[in-house]
């Protein structure tokens, strides 16, 4: 299987240190480190064409806004010296009409060129850039309060990688914060055209600081963010669009870890997601004080019952609410983001499971999980396996 060229705490760092976007070009190893980096392989022949995401499944339009944060009132633990701690937050939301507005960007030029030169020379960061979203910018929101989301992703990838996921939410009737957590990531643009490089990468590989650091930092992030789109003068402009008594997170890999930290520090997240990573952190005794939360993996010896990722074992027996431990036969750790669309595009190797199936069972399970606690929709899907959803099994330790 290809990786991507990662350095070696990194890689340990994140139930993979999520430096490639492509479902096949990293895996999930033993435990909570993962696997080593090797060499990466160049597509037989290039496309020419832009890559498009997958259309969304609701009934509504999508929007999309980019608001720019930064947190004053706290020291980048990565370069204490930067003016505060930035973040830069994707909103998708429901549209009230399809027209309007620009088509929303997928990536900057910059960002998509710094993680392409990690996915190996035969990907374009240009095309990649350019990969077509279904969303249109600034338009405004339908009418009504909507519960919101927030996504964060892997170490060392972008919140854009996470993005046929946060139109699909967005397309069902929530608003989504995809947000990007300053120096943890290949490159992420700021206003003015500066970009910020992953110096946490370097500081987890020189030893000295625990990824724990990461998921904390994370949760706060979080708890900054839900302060500024749900409290007084919000930094969004379509803010009222926002039901702040219904409040989830998903995250991917470390993000997906540091859903569960955000709960335990902020009641205001009301569920959590965990897209096969690593838990950092043991939850305290009081755990997530009943409120509920989802583990979705893959279906190996990392993330079964007993696997070799031991901590999904010590949560699971913690949580104390409403809890699905799902994995998902055939997938790899990046089957759980854009990964699979990216990597079918550009010739990478693929998992087993098909690109298609990867995209709906993820926009499955993620919905539903959300759907039944924060709308209070039944949601059988999320009761055991189904017909419909073969790869899926539901693990009860």
């Amino acid at each position: 299987m290809t990786r991507i060229r990662i350095t070696r705490a990194a890689a340990a760092a994140v139930l993979a240190c999520s430096l490639a976007l492509p479902a096949g070009v990293a895996t999930a190893a033993a435990g909570p480190d993962t696997s080593a980096p090797s060499g990466t392989a160049r597509p037989q022949s290039q496309p020419v064409r832009a890559a498009a995401l997958p259309t969304p499944t609701g009934p509504y339009a999508v929007g999309s806004s980019v608001v720019p944060l930064v947190d004053r009132s706290r020291t980048d633990p990565w370069v204490p010296t930067a003016d505060g701690r930035a973040l830069m937050v994707t909103l998708h939301y429901p549209a009230a009409r399809s027209g309007g507005g620009r088509p929303a960007p997928y990536a900057t030029r910059e960002e998509a060129r710094l993680l392409a030169a990690q996915l190996g020379p035969g990907v374009s960061g240009d095309l990649l850039a350019r990969t077509r979203t279904h969303s249109r910018t600034d338009v405004r929101p339908a009418p009504g309060r909507r519960p919101l989301v927030l996504l964060s992703p892997g170490f060392g990838v972008s919140r854009w990688t996470l993005t046929h996921l946060a139109e699909d939410l967005a397309s069902r009737g929530y608003v989504v914060a995809s947000v990007d957590h300053a120096y943890e990531s290949y490159g992420i643009s700021l206003p003015g055209g500066r970009t910020l490089t992953c110096v946490a990468c370097t500081a987890l590989d020189e030893g000295g600081v625990h990824a724990g650091v990461v998921t904390a930092t994370r949760a706060a992030d979080m708890r900054y963010v839900l302060d500024r789109l749900t409290g007084p003068r919000p930094a969004w402009r379509y803010a009222d669009a926002i039901d702040a008594s219904r409040v989830g997170m998903a995250g991917h890999s470390i993000g997906g870890a540091s859903a569960a930290t955000a709960m335990v520090a902020d009641p205001r997240v009301d569920a959590g997601v965990n897209m096969d990573g690593a838990f950092w952190e043991d939850l305290p005794v009081e755990g997530l004080r009943g409120r509920p939360f989802m583990m979705l993996g893959t279906h190996d010896e990392t993330h079964l019952p007993g696997g070799t990722d031991t901590s999904w074992d010590r949560t699971w027996a913690a949580l104390d609410g409403w809890k699905r431990w799902i994995t998902v036969a055939g997938s790899e750790h990046f089957t759980f983001s854009d990964g699979p669309v990216i990597a079918r595009h550009f010739g990478l190797p693929q998992s087993p499971l098909p690109t298609e199936r990867a995209v709906a069972v993820t926009r499955t399970y993620v919905a539903a999980f959300f759907d039944r606690h924060l709308r209070g929709l039944p949601r059988p899907v999320l009761d055991g396996p189904s017909a419909e959803n073969p790869e899926v099994h539901f693990q009860r330790p």
